[in-house]
C-alpha cells in the first residue's frame, strides 16, 4: 500500500475508535459530573489531530496557517497570529505596543495602562512584566464588567492605553471605551479569551479594538489543548506581534521558509555588519511563544463547530436563567451589556446581603452534588499576594470588586451540559437557599 492508503486507513481506524472510546452517557443526578466548563470535541477533531501528526512536523506548519487564515475570515480581520495560550496572546499583544519601530507611540516603562480590579490575572501581568503601571478602576455588577462611568477620573499624563476582557463572553461598554479612547489616543487591546463569538452593535467582539486575544484553553470556546492568537487588522501590529512570539526576530519568514523579503543578505540593522543574515537579526526581547501544528489542526476542526457551540452556549445560560429568576430575591443574577450579544462562557451570581446562606455553604453543596463552580477569577486582585507591592495606581474604592471577591461565583453554560443537568443545578441551589439541602 502507498503511503497514502496507509493514511487513510489510519485516518479510518482512527474515526471508528473516537466514536467507540468517548460514547454519550446517561445524566445521573448527584453522581455524574456538571463541570463548569470542558473540552466538547467529536471523532472529527480526533481525526485532524491525527492526520497533522503523521506529517511529524512539530512546529508551526500547514494547519497552523490554514487555521490563522480561517480565523481572521471568521472574525472578518486581516490578521490572526497563533500562539501557545491566552496568556502569551496577551503578552506579545502589550509586548508590541512597546516596540520603538510605533516611534511615539510606544508604551514605554512608566506609562499607564487602564484595566479592571477583578479582570484574570494574565490580562494584567503583562502590563507589569513590560514595565507599565495598571490603573484599577472598579468592576460593574451584574454584567461583571468594569465600570466606566469613572474613566475620566483614571486619566494622566502617562495614561496610553486600555486593556480589558470581556468577561465571562459578555462584552464590555465598548461605545465608552472607545470614545474615551479616541479622545485621548489611546491604544485599545481587547481580551476576548472568554468571549469568542460575543457581538456589540451587531458587529464581532475583537474588532474594535487595535489588537485583540483568544484563547483555546479547553475550556474555551474552542480549544486546541494549549494555544491562543492574536488577531488585528494592522499589518505593522501582525509584524510586531510575530516579531515577539517568534525570538523576536526581524525576519518575517514562515518556518521552514527562507528569503521572503527577498534580500536576506542586503540588511544592515542595529551595529550588525552589512549582509547580516537577516533571519538572525533581532529587533525585539522577544520569545518563543509558537503553536504547534497538531494544536492547529485541532482548532482548525473545531472552528467549524462554532457556531453551534456559540448558539448552545447562549441557549444553556437563558435556560438556566429562566430557572432562577424565582430566586433573584436572594440572587443577582447576570445581566448583557446593552446593545450587545453575548457569548456566554459562564453563569455569574452574586449573593444578595440578604440571602440566608453564605457562599461557602453554597459552594460545598453544590460541590458535593458533584455541581462545578468557580469565583470570578482572582476577585480584587489587589488582595491577592502577588499583587500587593505592585506599582499601580486605583480610581475609587473598588467596592465592588470586594463584593466579588465576597459574594460572587460561577457554573457552567458549555455546550457539553444539557438542560437535564442544568435543571439540577437550579434545584440544588433553591434547595440551598430554602434551607433544604445539607451543608
Amino acid at each position: 500500500m502507498s503511503a497514502e492508503d496507509l493514511r487513510a486507513r489510519i485516518l479510518a481506524d482512527v474515526e471508528d475508535f473516537s466514536r467507540e472510546n468517548w460514547p454519550a452517557r446517561p445524566f445521573i443526578p448527584g453522581q455524574t459530573p456538571v463541570p463548569v466548563a470542558g473540552r466538547v470535541f467529536d471523532h472529527e477533531d480526533v481525526v485532524s489531530l491525527v492526520d497533522a501528526s503523521l506529517d511529524f512536523w512539530l512546529t508551526t506548519g500547514r494547519f497552523a496557517e490554514r487555521f490563522e487564515r480561517e480565523l481572521a475570515g471568521w472574525l472578518g480581520l486581516r490578521h490572526a497570529v497563533l500562539v501557545n495560550s491566552g496568556s502569551s496572546a496577551n503578552l506579545a499583544a502589550v509586548s508590541a505596543l512597546t516596540s520603538p519601530k510605533l516611534g511615539e507611540k510606544r508604551l514605554k516603562p512608566g506609562d499607564e495602562v487602564i484595566t479592571c480590579a477583578t479582570g484574570f490575572p494574565t490580562t494584567v501581568n503583562p502590563i507589569l512584566q513590560n514595565g507599565l503601571v495598571p490603573v484599577f478602576l472598579d468592576v460593574h455588577i451584574p454584567s461583571y464588567n468594569m465600570e466606566t462611568s469613572r474613566l475620566e477620573e483614571a486619566v494622566s499624563e502617562k495614561t496610553r492605553a486600555i486593556i480589558l476582557a470581556h468577561t465571562l463572553g459578555n462584552p464590555f461598554d465598548l461605545t465608552s471605551v472607545l470614545n474615551f479612547a479616541e479622545k485621548h489616543d489611546l491604544w485599545v487591546i481587547e481580551d476576548m479569551c472568554d468571549a469568542l463569538g460575543a457581538e456589540y452593535s451587531g458587529k464581532k467582539a475583537g474588532t474594535f479594538g487595535h489588537l485583540a486575544t483568544i484563547s483555546f484553553y479547553p475550556a474555551h470556546h474552542i480549544t486546541t489543548g494549549e494555544g491562543g492568537a492574536v488577531v488585528t487588522s494592522r499589518p505593522d501590529l501582525k509584524l510586531l506581534v510575530e516579531s515577539f512570539r517568534d525570538w523576536g526576530r526581524d525576519c518575517w519568514c514562515d518556518p521552514g521558509h527562507d528569503n521572503t523579503c527577498h534580500k536576506r543578505f542586503g540588511w544592515q540593522l542595529g551595529d550588525l555588519p552589512a549582509g547580516y543574515d537577516h533571519k538572525y537579526i533581532y529587533s525585539h526581547i522577544g520569545y518563543n511563544l509558537k503553536m504547534t501544528d497538531m494544536q492547529a489542526a485541532v482548532g482548525l476542526s473545531q472552528l467549524q463547530k462554532l457556531p453551534v457551540f456559540i448558539e448552545k452556549r447562549n441557549r444553556n445560560f437563558a435556560f438556566l436563567r429562566a430557572l432562577l429568576a424565582p430566586l433573584e430575591d436572594r440572587l443577582i443574577l447576570p445581566e448583557a451589556t446593552p446593545g450587545s450579544t453575548p457569548s456566554w462562557f459562564g453563569f455569574p451570581i452574586t449573593l444578595r446581603e440578604t440571602c440566608p446562606v453564605s457562599r461557602q455553604d453554597v459552594l460545598k453543596a453544590l460541590e458535593r452534588n458533584r455541581i462545578g463552580t468557580r469565583l470570578l477569577f482572582g476577585g480584587n486582585l489587589l488582595r491577592q499576594p502577588a499583587y500587593r507591592d505592585i506599582p499601580r495606581r486605583v480610581v475609587g474604592s473598588l467596592a465592588n470588586a470586594d463584593r466579588v471577591m465576597n459574594r460572587t461565583f460561577w457554573v457552567g453554560v458549555y455546550p457539553g451540559l444539557t438542560e437535564e443537568m442544568l435543571a439540577f443545578v437550579s434545584d440544588t441551589l433553591e434547595s440551598v437557599l430554602e434551607g433544604r439541602a445539607t451543608l
